[in-house]
């Protein structure tokens, strides 16, 4: 790692020098400015600008917007980081392969960043230019939305909770952890504080809705098999959230749903095995980590695309610069 640093500085002071040099050899021959000899002179010089920033964004340090609350309040839409991108090895280039990996892993709480399983891949010219666009602007320009114009999330920021030969299952949004080489769960509120951990992941959700959630799932579960005939039971529980728009809990709602399905059609083999996954739990294998967010009740992580290769964790969130009254260091958090 040393080495590969002191080829990036190597690389920088010699591009220093050669412009002194230059400017000197100018300045030896001065000849009478010009407008396009003033702007080619700027250009050169904000371009050398932004190399050196996307270069430092690259393998040193990455200045990251907050997209979504996932992780509030820990970190709140809009706040900026940065985020150190040694942490678990540097990468040659975005996406790409990792060097300087040995005995650099993520442990448990680290809030890190990684590629979002769900991104859609637009190519590799386009990665290129909304990451040289973003990093030559310090955040300031996005060109890569979503079809709604929202920020598309290439890179998604959680807290690292589930990691190998662990089993992690949610009852009404509550997370249980089975530990690896243990046959029980245990509530995670425990967990974090016989480990002590972070007590930041926290709920929003009241205990009393999850009546009305489960319901609702099923019911929808009814209407996707095109059943119109329901348990009575299902429709009074449903009308204590019938005046909500959407669920509280998207998980609990969707683990109901396929429930039903897969109860309904035993048959169905793909079904079962997603039903499986909602009453028994998620299974991290060796070298993954199941990231969550805090802000459990809002947040779409590693429930909806499970655990993810920490080989795709591209870094850990260190510091907190923006806004100014909210600076703090996360390393520890």
């Amino acid at each position: 790692m040393e080495k590969f640093m002191a080829m990036i500085v190597g690389w920088t002071e010699a591009r220093l020098t050669h412009r002194k040099a230059l400017k000197a050899y100018e300045e030896a021959h001065k000849a009478p400015k010009t407008f396009v000899g003033e702007l080619l002179g700027w250009i050169d010089a904000l371009l050398f600008a932004i190399v050196v920033v996307i270069l430092i964004n690259q393998y040193l340090f990455q200045l990251f917007v907050i997209p979504s609350p996932s992780m509030v309040h820990t970190l709140e839409v809009k706040d900026r980081v940065f985020v150190g991108k040694n942490s678990y090895g540097t990468e040659l280039y975005s996406a790409g392969k990792k060097i300087f990996t040995s005995n650099r892993l993520v442990h448990r709480d680290n809030i890190i960043t990684f590629y979002n399983p769900e991104y859609p891949n637009k190519g590799v010219f386009f990665n290129v230019l909304s990451q040289f666009i973003y990093s030559g602007t310090f955040t300031l320009v996005n060109i890569d939305k979503n079809e709604d114009g929202s920020p598309a999330e290439r890179l998604l920021v959680k807290r690292a909770v589930g990691f190998p030969e662990e089993v992690v299952r949610f009852n009404e949004g509550n997370v249980l952890i089975r530990p690896s080489g243990s046959t029980s769960f245990v509530p995670e509120s425990g967990f974090r504080s016989d480990c002590d951990l972070s007590t930041a992941p926290h709920r929003s959700v009241d205990s009393e809705e999850y009546d009305g959630i489960k319901a609702w799932g099923s019911l929808y579960g009814y209407q996707d098999l095109g059943i119109t005939t329901v348990p009575e039971h299902l429709t009074k529980a449903y009308s204590s959230v019938s005046n909500k728009n959407y669920p509280e809990d998207m998980y609990q709602f969707e683990t109901s749903r396929t429930l039903t399905k897969a109860l309904y059609d035993p048959s169905d083999f793909s079904l079962r095995s997603k039903a499986r996954v909602y009453r028994e739990g998620i299974y991290i294998g060796k070298g993954q980590v199941l990231p969550l967010g805090d802000n459990r009740d809002n947040s779409r992580d590693g429930r909806y695309f499970g655990p993810v290769w920490q080989k795709n964790v591209n870094g850990r969130v260190l510091f907190r610069f923006w806004p100014l009254k909210r600076i703090a260091y996360l390393g520890n958090k």
